[in-house]
C-alpha cells in the first residue's frame, strides 16, 4: 500500500509539472510528427517499388530484415532523441529551473550518439524478438511478448539516464536495471496507472465519436460529419500527446527519485511530501 500511495501521488506531482509547464507537450508532437515521416520515407518506396506486394508472398525475402532493422533503428533514434529532449526539460523544471524547447532540444542533440547506440541496442532486441516471434507458436509468443514487458520495465530510466548521468548506451542500460531494484514498485504502478487512466480516457471519446457519428449519419449531414471527424482525430491525438509528455515527466522524476531520494522543487511541496516521505 505504502508503494501504491507514493506511485499515485508521484504521478499527480508529474500531471502537476506538466499543466505548470505545457510547452513540454511539443516533444512528443515533433516525435509524432517525425515518426510519420520515418515510417512514409521507408513506405513510399517500397509501395512504389512493388515491394510490399513480395513481402505478403510468404517467407519474407533475404533483404527484409536488414531493411527491419534500418527501419528499427531510425524510429527507435527518433522516439529517444524527442524523448531525450522531453526528460532533460522535465529535469530542468525538477531542479527549479525554467526550461525552453530549445534546452530540451540541445541536452539531446549533446547526447546524439549516445541516443543512437542506444536505438541500436533497442533495435537489435526488437529485431530477435520479432524474428523469434515470426518461428513461435502460441505458447512462443506469449513468452516473446513476457520478455519484451520485462525488456520495457527494465529500461524505462535508460533515457534519463543517457540524458542525466551522460552515460554510454550499454552503461545505461545496465544503470536503468540497477535502479529498477529501487523503484520497481513505482515503475511498474505508475506506468501501470497512467496507461489505465488514458485508456479509459481513450475508451470513452472513442464512445462518445461513435455516438455522435450515429446521431449525425441519421440526420445525413456532411459538413458536420466532416467537422466532427476532425474534432475526433484531434482529440484521440491530444490524449496520446498527454500521455506521452506525462510519461516522460514521471520517467524524469523517477529517476531523480532514485537517484537523490528527491523529485524536486518543480513538484508541489505537498504533493511531494506525500509520495517522498520516508518509507515504513
Amino acid at each position: 500500500m505504502g508503494r501504491l500511495a507514493q506511485s499515485w501521488a508521484l504521478v499527480k506531482a508529474s500531471a502537476a509539472v506538466l499543466r505548470s509547464d505545457r510547452k513540454l507537450l511539443v516533444f512528443p508532437l515533433l516525435s509524432g510528427a517525425c515518426t510519420l515521416l520515418v515510417v512514409a520515407s521507408f513506405l513510399v518506396p517500397l509501395a512504389l517499388g512493388g515491394a510490399l506486394a513480395r513481402l505478403d508472398d510468404g517467407a519474407p525475402p533475404p533483404w527484409a530484415w536488414p531493411l527491419a532493422f534500418v527501419f528499427y533503428l531510425s524510429q527507435y533514434f527518433v522516439i529517444f532523441f524527442f524523448n531525450a529532449a522531453l526528460v532533460g526539460a522535465a529535469r530542468i523544471r525538477l531542479d527549479g529551473g525554467t526550461p525552453t524547447v530549445a534546452d530540451g532540444l540541445r541536452l539531446a542533440a549533446s547526447r546524439w550518439q549516445d541516443i543512437l547506440g542506444y536505438a541500436a541496442i533497442a533495435a537489435t532486441v526488437g529485431l530477435v524478438l520479432r524474428m523469434i516471434e515470426e518461428r513461435a507458436g502460441f505458447i512462443g509468443r506469449w513468452i516473446v511478448g513476457l520478455i519484451g514487458v520485462a525488456w520495457t520495465v527494465a529500461t524505462f530510466l535508460a533515457v534519463p539516464v543517457l540524458v542525466n548521468e551522460r552515460l554510454g548506451p550499454v552503461d545505461a542500460v545496465k544503470r536503468s536495471a540497477e535502479l529498477l531494484k529501487r523503484t520497481w514498485g513505482e515503475n511498474l504502478i505508475g506506468n501501470i496507472g497512467i496507461g489505465l487512466v488514458f485508456g479509459l480516457l481513450f475508451v470513452a471519446w472513442a464512445m462518445l465519436g461513435v455516438g455522435l457519428f450515429t446521431v449525425l449519419a441519421t440526420e445525413r449531414s456532411l459538413l458536420a460529419m466532416a467537422f466532427a471527424g476532425v474534432v475526433f482525430v484531434l482529440g484521440m491525438l491530444l490524449i496520446g500527446v498527454v500521455q506521452s509528455a506525462l510519461q516522460g515527466v514521471y520517467a524524469a522524476a523517477l529517476h531523480r527519485y532514485a537517484e537523490t531520494g528527491s523529485a524536486g522543487s518543480g513538484f508541489d511541496g505537498a504533493l511531494v511530501e506525500a509520495a517522498f516521505k520516508p518509507r515504513s
